[in-house]
């Protein structure tokens, strides 16, 4: 049966090994005879550059990469893993897409991101998004030498943290009316992206049209992913061993 795979917010680090290693059981188990691989944002727990190379980050280059050599994968950047640029995707041979992309899944367009840019009612968030995914922020980023990236790596998530915690869930959850704007702007009955934690298939009336809305969970206790075939979509999970 032809299938695709989706998944978000792995939030990959090597001090995390349970979450590396459920990605790892999931490459070699779940991908046989899938047509296509979408990691939708949030790989890596931050990513500091494609210059960051370590023995962690070509494991999971390598292991990407061997999945590649039978069908193709595609990856739209998350909130943590923006920097993310050519040369990594090269040595995964993973396609990059742009944040919100539509595909043809099974003769069906369907909408596809990670999902932080409906986010609206977090206006902090949104200002940085705006500035982190803007042509010179990152440029200046990355010019700054490795070892300084990651003290203010470091400061950045402990702040974002803090942050975080002053935050209400609806706050940090999408915002309605921007999901059917950019479904209605997009054409497409269908939506699928990550970035708030929340695995879940809605379906909703919008404009006299059923739009439905799939949300991917994260990999912070299981390995949550999308299995989408011409018939169904099924949410389902990789236990941690």
């Amino acid at each position: 049966m032809s299938k695709t795979l989706f998944i978000s917010d792995l939030h990959l680090s090597a001090e995390r090994e349970d979450i590396t290693q459920c990605f790892l059981a999931f490459l070699k188990n779940e991908t046989h005879n899938a047509d296509a691989l979408y990691i939708l944002g949030d790989l890596f727990e931050v990513w500091l550059g494609d210059d960051d190379v370590t023995p962690f980050s070509e494991i999971i280059a390598n292991s990407i990469k061997e999945v590649s050599q039978r069908m193709p994968v595609y990856f739209i950047h998350g909130n943590r893993d923006f920097a993310l640029k050519g040369d990594y995707a090269k040595a995964c041979n993973m396609t990059i897409l742009p944040e919100q992309e539509v595909i043809l899944l099974y003769g069906k367009p369907v909408l596809i991101s990670h999902g932080d840019e409906l986010c609206t009612r977090d206006i902090e968030y949104m200002k940085f998004r705006k500035k982190a995914r803007g042509w010179w922020w990152p440029r200046l980023m990355l010019a700054i030498p490795l070892p300084l990236r990651k003290k203010l790596a470091k400061k950045g998530r402990e702040t974002s943290k803090h942050n975080q915690a002053q935050l209400t869930k609806e706050i940090m959850d999408v915002t309605q009316s921007e999901v059917e704007r950019t479904m209605h702007h997009f054409s497409v009955n269908l939506f699928i992206h990550g970035h708030t934690h929340r695995p879940a298939i809605h379906s909703f009336q919008s404009n006299s049209k059923q739009l439905n809305r799939i949300v991917l969970g994260d990999w912070y206790s299981q390995g949550s992913y999308l299995e989408a075939t011409p018939n169904n979509f099924v949410l389902k999970s990789t236990q941690f061993k």
